[in-house]
C-alpha cells in the first residue's frame, strides 16, 4: 500500500501524536496486513462504517476512491451501497451514492471485466464443460503460433469441469492470473487460492479444474502447453456441495 502522509500534512503540528498513529499504525500497519485481509475488503468494510454512522464528508470520498483503486467497481459499489440501506439507513445511502457517482463518474456505463485484456466473447464453445458464464478471448491464433494463449474470464462462482490435459511427452498448460480472485485444485490436493499475478503450472495427466470465487470475478490466461499426442479429458463438475466448502 502507499505510504500514508496526509496525518502529518494536515496537524503534523497541531497534533503529532495523532498525525503518526494515522500514518504509521492505521495506515502503515493496520491496513498493510495484506496477509490478513485484502485492501479491496478493508475499503468495503470501511465504507460500510462510514455509511452506518453517517459520515459523508470528505474523508469518506477518499476511501471511495481508495476502494476504486483497490478492486471495487462501479456496479459493485452500487450494490455494497443498496444491501447497506436497509441496515444503515436510507437518506445514508442517499447521501453515499451521491459521493459515489462522482468517483465512479468517468467509468463506461458497460461494466468491463477480464483485466486489460478483456472480457472477450461469451465461451458457448465449452459451455458445457462448466458451471456458470465463462468468456474466452483469444490471443494467439493457432494457425499461426504453435503455442495457443487465451484470456478466460468467469462470473463469481462459476468454474470448469475436473479435467486433464493428456500428453505422452511434455503437454499440460500454465495458468497466469490477471484479475479478480479464483480457485485451483488439483485431485487429491487442497484447493489454492489466486489472485492477479499469481502462475499455475499444470503438468501433463493431472487432473484438476479451476474457476472464480463466490464473489469475485476470475480472468486468467491459459497457455497451452506443446506436448506430444496431447488431447483433453473433460470429467465430471465440481458440484456444489465441494465448491461450497472452500
Amino acid at each position: 500500500m502507499k505510504k500514508q502522509t496526509a496525518g502529518r500534512e494536515q496537524l503534523g503540528e497541531f497534533a503529532p501524536k495523532f498525525a503518526e498513529l494515522n500514518d504509521d499504525v492505521l495506515f502503515g500497519e493496520v491496513w498493510s496486513r495484506e496477509d490478513k485481509l485484502s485492501l479491496r475488503d478493508r475499503s468495503l468494510v470501511t465504507i460500510c462504517i462510514f455509511m452506518g454512522k453517517g459520515m459523508v464528508d470528505n474523508s469518506l470520498k477518499y476511501h471511495l476512491i481508495n476502494a476504486k483503486n483497490n478492486g471495487i467497481t462501479k456496479n459493485e459499489m452500487a450494490e455494497i451501497i443498496t444491501h447497506a440501506a436497509f441496515y444503515a439507513g436510507w437518506p445514508n445511502a442517499w447521501a453515499v451514492f451521491n459521493l459515489a457517482k462522482e468517483v465512479y463518474a468517468d467509468d463506461s456505463t458497460n461494466e468491463e471485466h477480464g483485466g486489460m485484456f478483456g472480457i472477450g466473447e461469451p465461451n458457448t464453445g465449452f459451455a458445457q464443460y462448466f458451471i456458470g458464464n465463462s468468456y474466452l478471448k483469444p490471443l494467439t491464433d493457432p494457425a499461426k503460433s504453435s503455442i495457443f494463449i487465451a484470456n478466460v474470464t468467469f462470473e463469481p462462482s462459476c468454474r470448469n469441469n475436473w479435467h486433464i490435459h493428456h500428453a505422452t511427452k511434455d503437454g499440460g498448460q500454465i495458468l497466469i492470473c490477471v484479475d479478480g480472485e479464483g480457485w485451483y485444485q488439483e485431485e487429491g490436493k487442497p484447493a489454492q487460492s489466486l489472485k492477479p499475478g499469481d502462475v499455475v503450472v499444470i503438468p501433463a495427466n493431472v487432473k484438476h479444474w479451476h474457476g472464480a470465487k463466490k464473489d469475485s470475478w476470475f480472468s486468467h490466461l491459459a497457455i497451452e502447453v506443446p506436448g506430444e499426442n496431447t488431447s483433453n479429458e473433460w470429467c465430471e463438475p465440481v458440484n456444489d456441495e465441494e465448491y461450497n466448502k472452500l
